[in-house]
């Protein structure tokens, strides 16, 4: 073709801006458009494309609409429940199904996986069971404020347009009464509805009898419907298919949904090290 040919500083694709519909809040994101020519220029339909630092999975997402084969992998947990999420927001129904390699499958990898965040990736199981109830963690935590609140899920129940929020606490190690007494503590400090704890080990019989003194949550617009204030979920539960309870009457609100593409690609693996 005629013409000056593509040199390599390339300035006609700008960076993601703070407004954009593309931002969904990971620091190193780049533009999809970025993605897109990379891979469009370097392999064909049904190639594989690798990203090993793939992030909130832009080359993921790009090459699936590409009609490319790909393998995405991350060192965290945070960043393959992203990746999930922008998937399945991004193709919905057309997203053919794919593996997640690494995480944790049954009690026994994920109590591998918290002896080894106490040594090292210190939020990994964390990240991970938060993961199990598609929360998100708390922004302020690497920052050392620690408010005994792990993650957040958002949730609308009403027309006011603004979400409320459930506060989830994760718990790998012995856990006991006191430990609920202070999450209705935060509960009641961050004016949340709900409170959900996530715990490695089984409650014991006086956890659940205090978590059932919080009550219920009854949604205004929806009379009938009541949700325990307090929940505890065990690991095991969660991996057994176990959900949390609550109002789930529009679409989720806890992560930024991503953009929503078509695809015919063949079917991709994400890979994590756990």
């Amino acid at each position: 073709m005629k013409g000056t040919e593509l040199q390599d500083v390339w300035t006609d694709i700008p960076p993601i801006s703070a407004q954009s519909a593309e931002r969904l809040g990971y620091p190193t994101q780049k533009p999809e458009a970025l993605l897109e020519r990379i891979i469009a220029a370097s392999s064909n339909e049904g190639d594989l494309v690798l990203d090993p630092f793939c992030g909130c999975g832009t080359t993921v997402a790009v090459a699936e609409r590409l009609k490319r084969r790909w393998i995405g992998i991350d060192i965290t947990h945070l960043a393959i429940t992203l990746m999930r999420h922008r998937l399945n927001n991004a193709f919905g129904n057309e997203l053919l199904p794919y593996e997640i390699i690494g995480d944790p499958k049954d009690l026994e990898s994920a109590r591998a996986l918290a002896k080894e965040s106490e040594h090292e990736g210190r939020y990994q199981f964390e990240w991970w069971a938060l993961g199990l109830v598609d929360a998100r963690p708390a922004q302020d935590k690497r920052k050392g404020a620690d408010r005994g609140v792990d993650g957040y899920i958002n949730f609308f129940d009403d027309n006011s347009g603004k979400a409320k929020s459930i506060i989830v606490q994760v718990k790998s190690g012995g856990v006991k009464r006191g430990d609920i007494a202070t999450l209705k503590g935060d509960m009641e400090r961050e004016k949340a509805p709900i409170a959900i704890l996530i715990t490695l080990e089984e409650p014991t019989r006086p956890m659940l009898e205090e978590a059932v003194t919080a009550d219920f949550y009854e949604p205004e617009r929806f009379p009938g419907y009541k949700y325990p204030r307090l929940q505890i979920l065990t690991v095991r539960e969660l991996l057994e298919g176990k959900e949390a309870q609550y109002p789930r009457m529009a679409p989720p609100a806890t992560f930024k949904r991503a953009q929503r593409h078509r695809r015919t690609a063949e079917q991709g693996r994400l890979e994590g090290n756990s």
